[in-house]
């Protein structure tokens, strides 16, 4: 009984792990208004996150609990720079698609694979 125990313990982290990285990556979507551009964020393993063309919403980190999805860094614009501390419901993450919840507004990524796409 404590063998299976054991086991279960195990296999709960390892699938854990798994889930945690599988969000790891550069994660776009298209510009509202210009389609043809990109833009989004990189979740790096080490906690550090950067936008992706958006210039005036600067990421420098992230963080997951469960699904909460938590990205801080700094919003600039109008001459003013504010610390910002963002969460998300994520609603759905598998290896190619992430959707996030935001207050009324559902943002859905896709996982970029290569710098060309």
């Amino acid at each position: 009984m404590k063998k299976l125990i054991f086991m279960l313990i195990t296999a709960f982290f390892i699938l854990n792990g798994c889930t945690k990285d599988k969000i790891i990556g550069t994660w776009v979507q298209p510009i509202p208004g210009m389609e043809d551009k990109l833009q989004g964020i990189t979740l790096n393993k080490d906690g550090s996150a950067q936008s992706v063309n958006m210039h005036t919403l600067l990421y420098t980190g992230w963080q997951r609990e469960g699904n909460i999805l938590t990205l801080t860094g700094q919003s600039i614009g109008n001459g003013r720079t504010i610390t910002i501390k963002e969460e998300f419901e994520i609603q759905q993450l598998d290896e190619h698609n992430l959707k996030l919840h935001f207050g009324n507004t559902v943002l859905n990524y896709t996982r970029q694979t290569s710098t060309g796409e």
